[in-house]
């Protein structure tokens, strides 16, 4: 029931914010818009967000280093499908699928694995962040219209959010470097719960804390926060050319702030970010930069089709060539989600992957 009253929700967001993203639009326009744009920077900017996927997947391995090596091709493929599974299905199942798909296949602790996925969430808000600082302390004079309020609202958002970064990154790597204190806390937690739930919270947190081993690692953690510079400026590039590609004059430099509005706006629990992506990059081509209703609107939907399409289509693909179906996905999800799991990869009965 619960599941159920989530989708509704999701797709009362989604449809709420379409409406919103819509309302000043022609669609005749629009689609005029669509058609004369410069397909050459169309083809950029989808290899720029083909890179943005590279790069993640290689930090990923830089991540999952401590506890395996995984080559690409099978953290692509587990990536692939992951977040093709986010873009269809309500609850981003597909950010507990992607691990768990990955732990299974290369006989790892499918806890660890999650743990990777938290720290490169965790990495992913540094950096986005950061980059949204640089733009505020160095570009904010290249915004055509000056909203100050919102770019006070920008500045209040950026600095809540840092702080939540750093205190979450800096709360992550003393668990990793202290074991004993969250070995001590995890003994207290288990104290208050029945037997048979300490002893899964227990095997739980015990292979959590192994997937943490980068943060044990400063080297290798600052190797993969250096991999996360690329993953979105290959995603504020990709605005850009899109941008470009239909006449609006967009700063590089104000990409990055573009970037940071998409991935705000994606933080919104809709399917694909539908709605929330969209109303993100209008409000920064046209609140900020002054562009055209139309231009933006078409701009944002070709943008969106660029980022979720590619990768969503190449993981159903890879999904049915694994014998493995929405409906099997969830489950697989389900399954990945129980604390600690009864069963690590390897040793489960496969889930059944049919309809």
């Amino acid at each position: 029931m619960r599941d159920h009253v989530r989708t509704v929700i999701g797709l009362g967001l989604a449809v709420g914010l379409m409406a919103l993203f819509l309302r000043n639009a022609d669609f005749a326009s629009v689609w005029s818009e669509i058609r004369s744009a410069r397909f050459d920077l169309v083809c950029g900017s989808l290899l720029a967000i083909a890179l943005s996927y590279a790069f993640r997947v290689r930090r990923w391995q830089q991540l999952l280093s401590p506890i395996g090596q995984v080559g690409f091709v099978a953290a692509w493929r587990a990536t692939a499908i992951g977040f093709a599974t986010t873009a269809v299905l309500p609850g981003r199942l597909g950010e507990v699928l992607r691990p768990y798909l990955l732990a299974r296949g290369e006989q790892l602790s499918a806890s660890a694995v999650f743990a990777t996925i938290v720290l490169e969430r965790l990495l992913d808000l540094v950096v986005v962040v950061t980059l949204l600082g640089v733009f505020l302390l160095f570009f904010s004079g290249t915004v055509r219209t000056v909203d100050w309020p919102a770019l006070n609202a920008l500045r209040g958002v950026g600095l809540m959010a840092a702080a939540v970064a750093v205190t979450s990154l800096a709360l992550t790597i003393l668990a990793a470097r202290a074991p004993e204190r969250l070995r001590g806390v995890m003994t207290r937690v288990a104290g208050v719960l029945p037997v048979g739930v300490a002893s899964s919270a227990g095997r739980f947190f015990s292979k959590f804390g192994e997937g943490l081993g980068v943060a044990r690692e400063p080297g290798r953690l600052l190797v993969a926060l250096v991999w996360s510079l690329p993953v979105w400026l290959s995603v504020a590039l990709s605005a850009w050319c899109v941008c470009h590609a239909f006449g609006i004059p967009l700063p590089l430099s104000g990409s990055l702030l573009v970037m940071v509005l998409m991935v705000f706006g994606v933080a919104v629990p809709t399917p694909a970010g539908v709605g929330g992506f969209h109303a993100g990059f209008q409000a920064g081509v046209t609140g900020l930069y002054d562009a055209p209703v139309d231009a933006a609107v078409g701009a944002a939907l070709v943008t969106h089709a660029l980022s979720f399409g590619p990768i969503t289509v190449v993981g159903i693909v890879l999904m049915l060539r694994a014998g493995l179906t929405f409906k099997g996905a969830a489950a697989l999800a389900v399954n990945g989600t129980r604390m600690g799991g009864r069963e690590e990869p390897g040793s489960e009965r496969p889930v059944d992957g049919g309809g």
